[in-house]
């Protein structure tokens, strides 16, 4: 019903940029909503960033500053831009999906669609 695919992972020093992006594909006229998550190898799964139907954006406290969030609804991809990116950063990340609402939220619970993942490394 939804398909996720993310793309844009890769390896990078400290100090270094990455943009991520996810591709959405949609079965019905539902509107979803989107949140970027990250998971580091024997830890659990952090909410980076949440979109609303309102267009806002929460950033986890983490990456506020360092992340930038964008969308383009046309073409249901969302993005994220990573600079400054240190070791910390390094994690699998990965879109998802909820049913939309004013509502924002970083709970991994509140969403129903996850992508596979892409890898981000950051080396020292």
């Amino acid at each position: 019903q939804v398909q996720l695919v993310e793309s844009g992972g890769g390896s990078v020093q400290a100090g270094g940029s990455l943009t991520l992006s996810c591709t959405a594909s949609f079965a019905t006229d539902t509107p979803y909503c989107m949140g970027w998550f990250r998971q580091a190898s024997g830890k659990g799964r952090e909410g980076v960033v949440s979109f609303n139907s309102e267009k806002n954006i929460k950033y986890a406290e983490s990456v506020r500053g360092r992340f930038t969030a964008s969308r383009d609804a046309a073409k249901n991809i969302v993005y994220l831009q990573m600079s400054n990116l240190q070791p910390q950063d390094t994690a699998m990340y990965y879109c998802a999906a909820r049913r939309c609402s004013l509502w924002l939220t970083l709970g991994q619970s509140d969403y129903s669609y996850w992508g596979q993942g892409t890898q981000v490394t950051v080396s020292s």
